[in-house]
């Protein structure tokens, strides 16, 4: 059987992503199934996660799985020199499917090129995050009815943020417009911009964060200023505190508004917003069980008609 692996959102088609939304929305209606009795399932996070950890290893416990792994890369046979590739080659051994986190750039890539077994990549360093794209898209559908024509603000740190940068990717297929807001700093990387020239998408810059810049927004997507990112901190302090959204600068949005988040939050969305019906970002969290729960279904071989059929 070929690799099924999960590196980078690019990888599926417009087809895809409508598919696996449908496998979501099978495991959401419900998510406690034997679909993966006698699966081990290993997470290897070399960087810090709850949402990602804890949702992955969820999605597997409800499909009937077993899960192993580490969240310490200081506990591991790494802190004493072993290569990515021998931890990788020896955790095969003993798992049907890897979800890893690792901190360098291609780290994912290189893993599904030496591993037998599927890998999931859960983000690597600032380059991408596939399942977090999965969980964005199923809260964009399930919020907005649609994916197709959206406008789709993103704020904060555009640099770093290895969420937007999937998510950029993954909308190419739906005639987005995008809105991206950010200090200098942390701008969108000319990268991700060339990228909507060559697939005709439309997007605009802004320096200016407010209640008129924002009005037009369907999606409203917040990001941290990643600190762990910085190499410089005196610029990091220079701007983590830029944008902050307040529930007054809601008051000229349209009602159909979603805010999400990939979380966590440090002080960029206050808590007078929390109360607001436009704020998405639990719920957000919430969806990433059933995504990941399809991401690990069909990473096995486990197909959408296997999913309604099974009773």
């Amino acid at each position: 059987m070929k690799n099924r692996s999960l590196v980078a959102i690019e990888e599926y088609s417009k087809e895809k992503i409508l598919y696996m939304l449908e496998m979501a929305k099978e495991f959401e209606k419900r998510p406690n199934r034997k679909l993966l009795d006698s699966k081990i399932v290993a997470t290897l996070f070399f960087e810090p996660s709850t949402r990602t950890r804890l949702s992955f290893e969820t999605a597997a416990n409800r499909l009937g799985a077993k899960v192993i792994g580490f969240t310490d890369p200081k506990v591991t046979s790494s802190s004493k020199g072993e290569t990515l590739k021998d931890t990788i080659l020896m955790v095969s051994n003993y798992a049907d499917v890897i979800v890893m986190r690792h901190y360098l750039e291609g780290a994912a890539r290189y893993a599904s090129e030496i591993a037998p077994v599927p890998i999931v990549n859960a983000g690597d360093g600032a380059n991408q995050h596939p399942s977090q794209t999965m969980l964005d898209l199923y809260s964009i559908y399930k919020t907005q009815g649609t994916l197709e024509n959206l406008n789709i603000y993103m704020v904060g740190d555009l640099k770093y943020g290895r969420t937007v940068h999937s998510l950029l990717m993954a909308m190419r297929h739906f005639n987005p417009t995008f809105h991206f807001i950010a200090p200098d700093e942390l701008k969108m990387p000319d990268e991700y911009k060339l990228f909507c020239q060559k697939h005709n998408i439309k997007y605009f810059e802004h320096r200016e964060f407010n209640e008129n810049v924002i009005a037009d927004a369907d999606i409203l997507y917040m990001t941290r200023v990643q600190r762990e990112r910085f190499t410089d901190l005196m610029e990091y302090e220079r701007v983590k505190n830029v944008y902050i959204l307040h529930n007054d600068m809601l008051c000229k949005t349209k009602d159909n508004l979603r805010i999400l988040h990939p979380l966590p939050r440090v002080n960029e969305i206050s808590y007078d917003v929390d109360d607001n019906p436009k704020a998405y970002f639990i719920q957000q969290a919430q969806n990433g069980l059933y995504a990941r729960e399809a991401i690990i279904c069909d990473v096995l071989g486990i197909t959408l008609d296997d999913v309604r059929n099974d009773k």
